[in-house]
């Protein structure tokens, strides 16, 4: 019986937190993070620390799987399984064309570099639109903001250049999110920036770890994002802390932009938003005026919101009018190791709207969001019969049933499938509704990169890193590397996979390693180089720095299209009632807000031992002052009642949450029918309709700032 320690890096998150792994005969027995790491310095979380529990869990599929007439599982052979899915799918195609075909990418796949785009180079092989993602329910606001407002070609400051960064609706200490803050053993690097002076400005409904931190706070309710940014642009324009020069020569329009935020004075948005108008001042004042270099930025909250692609424009003007973008000579923070390097200039990339020339969905009439359809209207596009009807489906690394909004509705669409196949490591509530189940390796059991997808936004410098499979898949298994499915199915059916710009020969399966050489084909070093770094290699011997504007240069950003400006005059005509709100012509007195946690990461985690230990399910975190007011007692059960539905919580006690808010993790719950909320917690999917509700271009559902009601459970 030998032990051995070998290096490698997590990647349930995009942290990519190193970590050292004690090998007992081909088998995990313990994981650390590993202090040696340049980069994360030591940091794991919670859910990392968990790998060897999560690699050897009871409820793991071993091998393929098809579901028998009597709705059991059977154990079926890879290459059978993917010859009877290819039949299906050529039937399809033949009867009702390749838009019956669609694919779900979820975390899972998103965070295994050889899968990340090849389910959507699939659909595009066979001439397919339905591809869905985890990006058109989580931050697509961001894409609307771009296509919208502009972008600027030179990027963003760097963060360790920053005098301040404001950070609305995210919680990058337990989130771990890169593109918000510092991902690298974040509680690190908070201590480390606050010791060298960078202000901190956070906007939560919650007092969160990270709010901890701050130099200003501000607690609104849920969903006033908008209300609150239009104020702070309001405060910046009146006092003239915009950047003049900067705004001049590359804002169109800020005269409209002045007209818009006009009646969102600081005591407008004081009263609407619940907070302090002297507060807005403040942060309006610490961030335009005491401040001159740093960003304001957004997580999950804004936009998972409703009014999230509003919210989301009005804190990108906050950048635009404060001119936080790098300019002419500055260095790029990381320009990319693993990507091809984009051209940095001082300028703007105007607006394109591009979703009013693209593919159009069917439901709703909806345009692409890069090559996204929007995931609001996927359970009506497998539900509406008439051309186009998505019929066939497959879902890679993501449990839908407890992930996508409208719970019940997207049930039925998924029951609804003549083919469902799920590739996943567990038989979680979506693969039970499957025909067939595709396990794949887990992560320690295969090779892999640090992130190249969006590399450059959520890593602060050009880092990159492989690591070799560290233990092999369990004895006697029958596992299938993510990305075999697709090449499999793409081979049956006559069509060549153009794999990151390169056509894979669809006659001999490529190797993992060779798909990751593919993806590292931009990298300074030979492949091999590369590999040998064992810590990986921060590449700041290719320095990358903005390039001057080109002298016919006209772009500019759009701060207040037609759109928006609409939508500015909607929010501000609204009826004001800061402790209720409206929906559906209801009345609700609470907001339900959803919030991270540590232990898990969506619904990842839930099925471990050690984690159900310390979160057995999704606790309704209140106010204690809420529930004094109520005659309600921490541990009582609740219902929380939305215009759709009733789910269940048991009340935490929590002083971080403000008044007239209940705070719960999403990606609970199992099957609605199967629902038992002290084993499996509870759906806040089920509280979301995506009949209604729906942001325009985008289609994002209202997945936070949930009106709800609360009484005792009866």
């Amino acid at each position: 019986m030998t032990q051995e320690v070998k290096r490698s890096f997590c990647r349930i998150c995009s942290g990519n937190c190193g970590v050292k792994i004690t090998v007992e005969n081909d088998r995990l027995v313990d994981v650390r993070g590993d202090h040696d790491d340049p980069m994360t310095l030591g940091y794991t979380c919670i859910k990392g620390i968990q790998a060897v529990a999560a690699h050897y869990a009871p409820d793991r599929v071993l091998q393929p799987l098809k579901r028998q007439p009597d709705g059991s599982f059977a154990p079926i052979d890879i290459e059978v399984a993917l010859d009877e899915i290819a039949a299906k799918l050529k039937e399809l195609m033949q009867t009702d064309g390749p838009e019956s075909i669609g694919v779900y990418r979820g975390g899972g796949a998103f965070l295994n570099n050889t899968s990340t785009n090849i389910s959507q180079r699939f659909l595009e092989a066979i001439g397919s639109h339905k591809f869905f993602s985890t990006i058109t329910i989580d931050q697509s606001a961001k894409v609307v903001t771009a296509g919208r407002l502009g972008a600027w070609q030179g990027s963003r400051q760097p963060l360790d250049t920053c005098d301040v960064v404001m950070m609305v609706g995210s919680n990058p200490l337990v989130s771990i999110s890169g593109y918000v803050f510092d991902a690298r053993n974040p509680n690190k690097r908070m201590k480390e920036a606050r010791a060298r002076g960078l202000k901190i400005i956070v906007i939560d409904p919650r007092h969160t770890e990270t709010a901890k931190n701050a130099d200003v706070f501000l607690q609104p309710y849920p969903g006033e994002d908008p209300t609150l940014m239009a104020s702070l642009l309001h405060v910046i324009l009146r006092e003239g802390w915009e950047d003049k020069e900067f705004c001049q020569q590359w804002v169109a329009d800020l005269d409209e932009l002045r007209a818009a935020v006009a009646p969102f004075t600081p005591e407008y948005a004081a009263h609407r938003a619940g907070v302090d108008a002297e507060l807005i001042v403040k942060a309006a004042s610490l961030f335009a005026n005491e401040s001159k270099r740093g960003f304001a930025v957004s997580g999950t909250g804004p936009d998972m919101a409703p009014r999230s692609n509003l919210a989301e424009h009005l804190l990108e003007c906050l950048n635009v009018v404060c001119g936080r973008y790098l300019r002419e000579g500055e260095q790029v923070g990381n320009p990319g190791v693993l990507q091809a390097r984009e051209v940095r200039k001082a300028q703007v990339y105007p607006a394109q709207r591009w979703w009013e020339s693209s593919y159009k969905s069917r439901i709703g009439g909806y345009g692409m969001l890069l090559a996204d359809m929007p995931t609001g209207v996927m359970a009506e596009e497998m539900l509406q019969p008439g051309p186009g009807q998505v019929k066939a489906f497959i879902t890679h690394g993501s449990n839908l049933v407890n992930s996508i909004p409208d719970q019940l509705k997207t049930t039925k669409a998924l029951r609804s499938l003549e083919l469902l196949v799920t590739i996943d490591p567990y038989m979680n509530e979506t693969a039970k509704l499957s025909h067939y189940v595709i396990p794949p390796p887990m992560l320690y059991e295969r090779p892999d990169l640090t992130g190249f997808y969006a590399e450059t936004m959520l890593c602060p410098v050009p880092f990159a890193r492989y690591t070799p499979a560290i233990v092999p898949p369990p004895e006697g298994s029958k596992l299938v590397e993510d990305w075999y499915p697709f090449w499999a199915l793409a081979k049956r059916l006559g069509v060549t996979l153009n794999y990151e710009g390169v056509p894979l020969d669809m006659e001999t399966p490529p190797t993992t390693d060779e798909l990751l050489a593919i993806i590292a084909s931009h990298c300074p070093e030979p492949w091999e180089t590369f590999k040998s770094h064992e810590l990986g290699k921060v590449y700041d011997d290719y320095p990358q720095f903005v390039e001057p504007a080109d002298p016919d240069a006209t772009g500019r950003f759009t701060t207040m299209p037609s759109d928006i400006e609409a939508e500015m005059a909607e929010v501000a005509a609204e009826p004001v009632s800061p402790d209720s709100v409206l929906s559906n012509g209801e009345e609700f007195a609470f907001r339900l807000s959803v919030r991270r946690i540590r232990e898990t990461f969506n619904s990842i985690g839930r099925n471990l031992k050690e984690i159900r230990k310390r979160m057995p399910y999704n606790y309704a975190y209140m106010n204690p002052e809420d529930l004094t007011a109520m005659g309600l007692a921490e541990g009582e059960k609740i219902s929380i009642t939305s215009d759709l539905a009733r789910i269940e919580g048991i009340i935490e006690s929590d002083p971080t949450v403000r008044r007239g808010v209940i705070s719960m993790t999403h990606g609970f719950g199992t099957l609605p029918e199967e629902t038992v909320y002290e084993r499996d917690g509870s759906s806040t999917s089920m509280l979301i309709s995506t009949d209604r509700d729906l942001d325009p271009i985008n289609a994002m559902p209202r997945m936070t700032a949930i009106p709800v009601n609360i009484a005792r459970w009866a």
